[in-house]
């Protein structure tokens, strides 16, 4: 089983071909092809190659399914004793894609 470890949106992700993830937005239509290239780390069962700091030739290519939006947190700030305090609400969005192939 082939794997590789992205950096997509400042977050690092581990893909295999054939998964569905969901990762910080990426600016696509839904249907297209996109091609992750900061590829970190590309292994397989016999070992794997690092990258200093990414791999050389290696690509990932994927497919956009669809867009979204997480469910909300709530971010609660509080200082006692001043009779102050805010509340907010954050709902981060996202891509779901599929990993079609990984290229190393």
């Amino acid at each position: 089983m082939k794997y590789a470890i992205v950096e997509s949106g400042g977050k690092q992700y581990r893909m295999e071909e054939g998964a569905n993830l969901k990762v910080d937005r990426i600016h696509a239509e839904p249907g297209t092809d996109v091609l992750l290239d900061k590829v970190l780390l590309v292994g397989n069962s016999e070992g794997a190659t690092a990258g200093q700091p990414y791999v050389s030739d290696a690509k990932v290519a994927c497919e956009v399914v669809e867009h979204g939006r997480d469910k909300k947190i709530v971010v609660f700030r509080f200082w006692r004793r001043k009779d102050s305090r805010k509340k907010q609400g954050h709902r981060q969005e996202f891509t779901r894609i599929k990993v079609k192939s990984i290229q190393a």
